[in-house]
C-alpha cells in the first residue's frame, strides 16, 4: 500500500510539473519515440501562460507547489549538474523557497517544546519571521547576555516537515530503483545512492543542533586564520527544532555597489574568499557546500561572515590528496601523474589504459595553458575532468561533485567582486602550501605516523578479533554438521513476505484477467 500511494503522489507531481511547463521544457536532443511523443504532449498540456516564462521560472513555480521536499530536491539536484545536465543545473541554481510564513504560534510551540522553557523565559521579545524556506524560517529576537542586550536570529523547523519528506521520499527512491532497473546507462550516476545522500543531507539539515555543530567544528578550524569567520551559537537556546545564532549586520556580498560604496577592498575581499574556501577544504576537510552571494556577508571590520551551514562537504585525507595532485599535475604539465592518481585512487577501472587516459588529460590541460590565467577557472577545469572521465566508466563521486559545484560558485563571487581575478595567483599560497606539507618528505613522517596509530589500534583489538574468529569458526563448523536453521521470528519474516507477494500477484492476475475480459467483450 506505501508503494501504491507513493506511486499516486508521483503521478500527482508529473502533473504539476507537465501543467507548469517545466517537462516541456526540458533539452529534447536525443529523444526519439515514445519519450518524443510524450515530450509533445506535455507541451499540448501545458498551462498557456507557463509557455511564456522561463525555464527556471517555471521551475520555481511548479517545485513551490509540490512542497518543500521538492524545493529541496530541485536545490541539490542544481549541485549535480553530471545528473541533470549544465544548463538544467544551472536553472535550478535560481530555484529559490518562496514558501509562505507558519503562524508564530507554532514557532512558539517548537521552541517551547524543543528547549523545555516558556518563551518569555529564553527571549525578550521574538518577533515576527522575516524570511521562511522550505525547511524553516527565520524570526529576529532580543537576549539578555553578560548584562547587555543582544540582538539574535532564530531559526525554527518548519512544522510537520519531517513527516512530508519522508512520505515524499518513498517516491523518489521508487523513480531512483526503476531508473537503476530499466536504464542501464544510468547506473554509472548511481541514483538511488543521490536519493540516500539527499536523505542523510536533509535529515542533518532538519536537526538544528547539527547545524550548530558545523558552525561551531568551523569556528574552531579558523580561530587563528585572518578576514573569515562564522556567526557564534546560543547554545542555550539551541535544539533540534530551534537555532539561536548571533545576529549578523553586515553587506551581502551579492550587493557590489554597496562594497564599494563602504570603501572596501573588493580586490581583497575576493582574494580572501577563495583562500579562505580552500584552507577549509584542503587543510581542514570541511567546508560550507552552499557559499552563494546570499549567504555571505562583510561585517563593519572588514571580516566575510558566511551563514546558513545546513549544507557541507567533507574530504578525507585521501581524496585532498587527490584534489591536490590533479591541481599540481595541471599546472606542471604532468598529465600521467594526473591519471595515475586517478587510478591509484581507484575512481577509474584498471580495465582501462593508463596512458589512453593521460592523452584525455592532455586534452583539457593544454589548452588551459594557452589562456590568459585571470580567465582559468579551477571549477570549470574539474568540470571537464569530470566530463572526460565519464568516457572512462569513472562512477560519480558526490563528495568531488559537491566540491567542484561549490568551487564554481565561490569563483563566480570572486570574479563578480573582481572581473579580472587571477584564480591561481590567489590560490597560490593555500595550494602550493598544502602540497609542500602534504606531497612531499612531509608525507612520509605523517604517513609513518598515522601507520604506527593504526598498528598500536590494532593491536589493542587483537584478542577480541581473535575472540571473534574463533566464535565464527565454530559457528561455520556447526552449520557444515548440521545445516543451516532460521530461528522461529527469521521463519515467521520470510512466511509473512512470501504471503504478502502471493497477495499482490494474486490481484496483478485478476486485474489482468479483468482487461482482458473487457477487451473481449469490446472487441466482439
Amino acid at each position: 500500500m506505501s508503494n501504491l500511494s507513493a506511486a499516486f503522489r508521483l503521478m500527482r507531481a508529473g502533473w504539476i510539473l507537465t501543467r507548469e511547463g517545466v517537462i516541456s521544457a526540458l533539452p529534447v536532443e536525443g529523444l526519439s519515440g515514445l519519450p518524443a511523443f510524450g515530450h509533445k504532449i506535455a507541451g499540448i498540456l501545458a498551462r498557456p501562460r507557463a509557455r511564456h516564462m522561463q525555464r527556471s521560472e517555471r521551475m520555481s513555480r511548479a517545485m513551490n507547489k509540490l512542497g518543500p521536499s521538492y524545493v529541496k530536491l530541485g536545490q541539490f539536484l542544481a549541485t549535480r549538474p553530471d545528473i541533470v545536465g549544465r544548463d538544467v543545473a544551472a536553472d535550478l541554481e535560481l530555484l529559490q523557497d518562496r514558501l509562505d510564513f507558519f503562524p508564530q504560534a507554532d514557532a512558539v510551540s517548537a521552541i517551547e517544546g524543543s528547549l523545555g522553557r516558556k518563551i518569555d523565559d529564553l527571549y525578550l521579545h521574538f518577533d515576527a519571521p522575516i524570511a521562511a524556506a522550505s525547511m524553516a524560517q527565520v524570526h529576529p529576537a532580543e537576549i539578555m547576555k553578560d548584562g547587555s542586550r543582544q540582538k539574535v536570529a532564530v531559526k525554527v523547523i518548519r512544522p510537520g516537515v519531517r513527516h512530508r519528506f519522508a512520505r515524499d521520499l518513498e517516491g523518489f527512491y521508487m523513480v531512483a530503483r526503476m531508473q537503476e532497473r530499466h536504464v542501464p546507462f544510468t547506473r554509472r550516476l548511481r541514483p538511488v545512492q543521490v536519493v540516500e545522500t539527499l536523505q542523510q543531507t536533509t535529515r542533518i539539515e532538519m536537526d538544528l543542533r547539527l547545524e550548530a555543530a558545523a558552525l561551531s567544528e568551523i569556528a574552531e578550524n579558523i580561530k587563528d586564520d585572518a578576514g573569515f569567520r562564522v556567526p557564534n551559537v546560543d547554545w542555550e537556546r539551541t535544539g533540534r527544532d530551534v537555532l539561536t545564532l548571533e545576529w549578523i549586520d553586515g553587506i551581502k556580498m551579492s550587493d557590489v555597489s554597496a562594497l564599494e560604496a563602504a570603501g572596501f577592498n573588493l580586490k581583497k575581499l575576493a582574494e580572501t574568499l577563495i583562500q579562505s574556501f580552500l584552507r577549509h577544504t584542503l587543510r581542514d576537510g570541511f567546508f560550507h557546500a552552499d557559499m552563494h552571494p546570499g549567504n555571505l556577508f562583510v561585517d563593519h571590520q572588514g571580516l566575510i561572515v558566511a551563514v546558513d551551514f545546513g549544507i557541507t562537504g567533507r574530504l578525507n585525507k585521501q581524496q585532498r590528496r587527490f584534489l591536490a595532485e590533479i591541481l599540481y599535475g595541471f599546472i606542471t604539465r604532468d598529465y600521467m601523474r594526473v591519471a595515475e592518481v586517478h587510478f591509484e585512487a581507484g575512481y577509474v577501472p584498471h580495465t582501462h589504459d593508463v596512458a589512453s587516459f593521460a592523452q584525455a588529460i592532455r586534452a583539457i590541460g593544454e589548452p588551459i595553458h594557452g589562456q590568459p590565467a585571470e580567465t582559468i577557472s579551477m571549477g570549470k577545469l574539474l568540470t571537464l575532468l569530470f566530463e572526460v572521465t565519464e568516457l572512462f566508466d569513472m562512477e560519480t563521486r558526490p563528495e568531488l561533485v559537491m566540491l567542484q559545484k561549490t568551487m564554481v560558485v565561490v569563483e563566480g563571487v570572486s570574479r563578480m567582486l573582481n572581473p579580472r581575478f587571477n584564480m591561481w595567483k590567489a590560490a597560490d599560497p593555500v595550494v602550493g602550501g598544502w602540497i609542500r606539507d602534504n606531497l612531499g618528505p612531509k608525507r612520509i613522517a605523517t604517513d609513518l605516523k598515522d601507520g604506527v596509530k593504526a598498528a598500536l589500534k590494532l593491536a589493542e583489538a587483537a584478542p577480541e578479533i581473535a575472540a571473534k574468529t574463533e566464535k565464527l569458526h565454530s559457528d561455520l563448523m556447526y552449520m557444515s554438521e548440521n545445516g543451516l536453521r532460521f530461528d522461529a521470528q527469521t521463519a515467521e519474516a520470510i512466511g509473512k513476505a512470501e504471503a504478502r507477494h502471493t497477495r499482490w500477484g494474486r490481484i496483478a492476475l485478476w486485474v489482468i484477467a479483468l482487461t482482458l475480459l473487457y477487451i473481449a467483450v469490446r472487441v466482439s
